[in-house]
């Protein structure tokens, strides 16, 4: 009976489990990582009104666009609640604690029209303010209903708690980041030019992401609020392609360069390569992960371009664009151009997702650390092997930019072998 009950789906395991077994292969119950978080929460915010300190933190919907719900993020604690809503300051948390804070969270809905940015209404300006802010905002909500729902998990935005509509809402004081406000203040700046003028003063991605998502940005008629997993992936890629197109113009590295990042049971492998321009993220999910629960194989996906970018969505999503920012980030450092192949496993021990900054600081982080050198791509490949656990072949059937590169032909492929030889020796 029981062989039978395992060869079905995943909810008659997770019954015969119960969370003690570990039937499903992880070492932890990702039900009752969710439970123990919002029963803590429960017990704080199980009223119709709710009184914290946001990160500050704000979150725009994007069902039933263009008409979407709009509101703050609240906990029901006071004092610095900035890491809350930074994800920047993650790097290094367990998946426990993540969950635990974020969950934390209550999102107040107000109904909006995205283009009534400025014609939404004193909730609507105090939402846009505390995403303007930059420390944490007193805030009073009040509900028509208590927060109920589930921990909303996503992998291209961070988790957040319970949800209810807006009654009423109450902003301190706020103190705006001047850079920011100026931005804001400056209606005939395109949001492009906003971005990009914010990321070389320094500020986090996710504040310009956020002032981003509530309409904060661009010519005075045509801003609008954008939904929080979009903001995320267009602040990205409106800073990444930027990046990029300077990094075509320089010089190439000359050798092959290994970096590598481990956390939340992700393994992350970076290589350089000495060629033009071209750039891929391929991800191997093993069973029992977030996107492959009830596989017995390991799921391989990939999305890549070469030279020229690429004009459609990439196939991963959001993480495409982030580790593609963290990489242009790096070589603008080095001064460098450069190919990137990024190897991603995913093991058993990442029983949730926590958001696309997962991928983007796991790969600033391998830039930051110390890296190995290789002379050949066969030579780099083989040190690879040693750090994944998947065989190179698995990974070599799915590459785009590694085929090409080990089947492409260069100049030297139609130079003479003896005319090798006598440019080696200095002759001729």
């Amino acid at each position: 009976m029981t062989e039978a009950i395992f060869s079905g789906d995943t909810g008659n395991r997770c019954v015969v489990c119960k969370g003690t077994k570990m039937l499903c292969g992880k070492d932890r119950c990702p039900i009752l990582v969710k439970h123990f978080a919002q029963l803590k929460a429960r017990t704080l915010i199980d009223r119709l009104d709710i009184e914290g300190s946001s990160p500050p933190g704000v979150f725009i919907g994007q069902y039933g666009y263009p008409k979407v719900f709009v509101g703050p993020l609240i906990p029901p604690v006071t004092g610095n609640t900035e890491i809350m809503d930074t994800p920047e300051m993650w790097l290094g948390k367990t998946i426990d604690e993540i969950v635990d804070f974020r969950s934390q969270l209550v999102r107040g809905m107000h109904p909006v029209n995205v283009f009534d940015v400025e014609t939404g209404g004193r909730t609507v300006d105090q939402v846009r303010e505390m995403a303007l802010a930059s420390t944490p905002a007193e805030a009073e909500a009040e509900f028509q209903r208590k927060p109920v729902g589930r921990l909303v998990l996503d992998d291209e935005v961070q988790p957040f708690g319970p949800s209810a509509p807006l009654k009423s809402l109450d902003v301190g004081n706020i103190k705006v980041d001047q850079r920011i406000e100026k931005s804001f203040y400056d209606t005939d700046l395109l949001a492009k030019d906003a971005v990009l003028g914010l990321y070389g003063d320094g500020l986090f991605l996710s504040r310009i992401q956020k002032a981003f998502s509530v309409g904060a940005f661009g010519l005075g008629k045509r801003r609008k609020f954008v939904p929080t997993r979009w903001s995320i992936t267009a602040v990205d890629d409106t800073i990444g392609k930027e990046l990029r197109e300077h990094v075509k113009r320089m010089p190439l590295i000359n050798d092959y360069q290994v970096y590598e990042s481990w956390t939340l049971d992700n393994r992350f492998i970076v290589m350089l390569m000495p060629t033009s321009w071209r750039y891929e993220l391929v991800e191997a999910w093993y069973p029992n992960t977030v996107w492959n629960p009830d596989g017995t194989d390991i799921m391989i996906i990939s999305s890549h371009e070469f030279y020229g970018g690429r004009k459609d969505y990439a196939e991963i999503g959001g993480c495409y664009y982030a580790a593609r920012l963290a990489t242009c980030e790096h070589l603008m450092k080095l001064q460098r151009q450069a190919g990137c192949v990024i190897l991603r496993e995913a093991h058993s021990g990442y029983i949730m997702p926590v958001g696309v900054w997962n991928v983007r600081e796991n790969v600033r982080n391998a830039y930051k650390g110390q890296h190995q050198l290789f002379p050949t791509l066969a030579t780099a490949l083989e040190h690879i092997q040693t750090r994944l656990d998947i065989r190179m072949k698995k990974w070599l059937r799915t590459s785009r930019i590694l085929a090409d590169i080990r089947t492409q032909r260069t100049l030297e492929d139609y130079i003479p072998v003896d005319a090798r030889a006598k440019e080696a020796e200095g002759v001729g």
